[in-house]
């Protein structure tokens, strides 16, 4: 086994630190999780009272919280932010406070508590809409919201402090899909599976816009390896994490034959195209990643609308259309997050 790390998740608590904390858990890591909870203290029942999981309760922004939290920790992987476009655009000025203008400050804690290796969950957006079929690493950042302009801006930063014995590494993910105790149901694979379940009926606009996405395994495998990569290998890196470049029309396809074969909640699945003016596609290509690392994704998107099938037979996923904690944007207006 590769060694152990003392590891501080920001975000621990959200979407994808659902699955990846209990997983490094397993793997004999200590983890840290700060977080502000938002979505339930009821994240880490599976591992309640594990002796190498602390939760702190707080906020990145807060200098206290970031040092409590940072105690004794080698190893940041820094997830926490304010998370897509439309629920950055609710409160832009929470957005940057917590997306960017907190990042270095954050950086730069870690480097005081003796952190060695800062991982950053940036985002496939920062490349904007690009003509290319392989949208590869070393092409430009176009970001065209401010979501992803300071998902960008924040890349530089890393780059700004790193110095030696301070390893840092950026990860630009596709859109995250399938089944975790912190469940998202506001991200695409995950709307149509929900729709398709309870509505019996998906909705696509437009449908020929190109979406790259990961299934939530495979997005904390990349974590996984980040954290057991030579230093040497991974310092200064930028690698995209995704699987498939599907169409929006064939994600529909895909979850509708999915949930239509399936032994409960199979039969017949309404799928309606409707005309959109949003046609931007995003594409990226993960063959870096691959080249460099040896990491290739191990599921698929059929994978993932299983899992959440799943999930949805035995009750760990309920009131899927109406529990706000499944929607980023309907649980920040409803905690007034300043």
């Amino acid at each position: 086994m590769s060694e152990t790390r003392s590891v501080m998740v920001t975000g621990g608590a959200g979407y994808v630190g659902s699955v990846l904390v209990p997983r490094l858990l397993a793997q004999g890591h200590k983890v840290t999780v700060l977080d502000l909870f938002l979505y339930g203290h009821d994240v880490f029942d599976s591992v309640r009272g594990h002796p190498n999981l602390v939760q702190v309760v707080g906020d990145i922004r807060s200098a206290d919280a970031v040092a409590k939290a940072m105690t004794g920790c080698d190893t940041v992987i820094h997830l926490a932010c304010i998370s897509n476009d439309p629920s950055y655009e609710l409160d832009p000025d929470l957005g940057r406070s917590i997306n960017y203008d907190c990042f270095r400050p954050l950086v730069k804690a870690a480097k005081k508590a003796g952190v060695n290796r800062f991982i950053y969950a940036s985002s496939s957006s920062v490349y904007g809409i690009k003509e290319e079929e392989e949208v590869t690493e070393d092409l430009s950042m176009e970001p065209l919201t401010d979501y992803s302009k300071f998902k960008a801006l924040c890349e530089d930063i890393l780059e700004e402090e790193r110095e030696p014995g301070f390893t840092t590494l950026t990860i630009r993910p596709a859109t995250v899909c399938g089944y975790g105790p912190r469940q998202r149901l506001d991200v695409i694979v995950n709307i149509l599976t929900n729709h398709a379940v309870n509505n019996r009926k998906i909705k696509v606009l437009g449908g020929e816009q190109t979406r790259p996405n990961i299934h939530i395994d495979d997005m904390c495998s990349v974590y996984e390896l980040a954290l057991s990569a030579p230093a040497e290998k991974i310092d200064g890196k930028i690698y995209n994490a995704g699987g498939d470049n599907e169409t929006v029309n064939s994600l529909a396809q895909m979850v509708k034959r999915v949930v239509e074969q399936d032994n409960v909640y199979g039969g017949e699945i309404e799928l309606v195209v409707e005309p959109t003016n949003d046609n931007r596609s995003y594409r990226v290509s993960s063959k870096k990643i691959a080249a460099e690392l040896g990491w290739y994704p191990q599921k698929t998107i059929e994978d993932a609308v299983r899992d959440l099938l799943a999930a949805f037979k035995d009750g760990r996923l309920k009131d899927t259309m109406t529990d706000e904690r499944y929607f980023n944007i309907k649980t920040m207006q409803s905690v007034k997050l300043t």
